[in-house]
């Protein structure tokens, strides 16, 4: 499917990603929601249309709670009267940059743009060798639960392959069957099914000979950091959650430096289980809301 002029909008679809994908995988913030698996596999969640703008630059348009959105991944246009046509048809701009947001700020707040740190949406960035290692007391109960895990079962691991799949899929239906909810079960089931085409990585491991847990994400902000997009685990086996951590972060290259595992949406639940990981920072995304009436 071929990607229309702005203003025509056309549904993310996957005969996108030869024309998205190189774009998004060059983006230098690492925002997750800027893949094109992301894209794709949360589109009908949100929604999702893809439009060009001049210089074949991207607008990505979406809907959540009843109010539609846009996406700027490659950052603002130089005519604001483009991105004043954007704003007739959308609520908010989400997700922008932080490098985007320091050399636009000025321009938007000039033109009366009201320009707001999104944190629920901030991605949570750690660092590979502090999760492969767990280093210092700040980490102490971490190793105690990885410990543990290492002491009560037996395990193997392999990166994930497409004859894989159907493992990790008797994961996910498990996952599933256990939390009573589908979550993201949908987005999940699909990465899966399109690992190959979406050219997704991921590992997965056995307990007592059985699937237990997979991880399942891509590489990112030019290849510095790696998305982990899901991560999903039996919890009859105690200590699971922190070995993949632990271990999927040891299996990554080195020269991955970073992992990201995106944002806490505003749950304080999660937010407070991905604090106690340490982040050594955030990937922050800014909302810009439009001019005053």
């Amino acid at each position: 499917m071929n990607i229309p002029a702005y203003p025509e909008f056309a549904p993310v679809d996957l005969s996108m990603r030869p024309s998205l994908h190189p774009r998004l995988s060059m983006l230098k913030d690492g925002i997750s929601e800027f893949t094109f698996a992301g894209l794709y596999l949360f589109r009908k969640t949100y929604n999702y249309k893809v439009s060009w703008l001049p210089n074949e630059t991207i607008v990505i348009s979406g809907e959540k709670d009843g109010k539609k959105f846009f996406m700027l991944p490659c950052g603002l246009p130089e005519d604001m009267d483009l991105l004043a046509d954007l704003f007739k048809s959308h609520d908010y701009l989400k997700n922008l940059s932080e490098s985007d947001t320091a050399a636009g700020r000025i321009a938007l707040e000039q033109h009366g743009y009201r320009v707001e740190e999104d944190r629920d949406n901030f991605d949570y960035l750690y660092l590979r060798e502090h999760l492969a290692t767990l280093p210092g007391k700040q980490y102490h109960k971490k190793r105690n639960l990885v410990n543990a895990f290492l002491n009560n079962y037996q395990y193997m691991e392999k990166p994930m392959h497409k004859a894989d799949v159907k493992d990790a899929l008797y994961i996910l239906e498990e996952w599933k069957k256990a939390k009573g909810n589908t979550g993201d079960y949908e987005a999940a089931k699909e990465a899966l099914e399109r690992i190959h085409d979406l050219n997704l990585r991921g590992y997965l491991y056995y307990v007592e000979g059985q699937p237990a847990a997979y991880t399942l994400g891509e590489p990112l902000a030019r290849g510095r950091s790696f998305a982990v997009h899901f991560e999903k685990a039996l919890d009859q086996y105690k200590g699971i959650y922190q070995f993949v951590n632990q271990a999927f972060a040891a299996a990554l290259p080195k020269y991955i430096l970073y992992i990201n595992r995106e944002q806490d949406l505003g749950d304080p639940g999660l937010r407070q289980a991905k604090m106690t990981y340490r982040p050594c920072g955030f990937v922050k995304k800014y909302r810009v809301y439009p001019q005053s009436p």
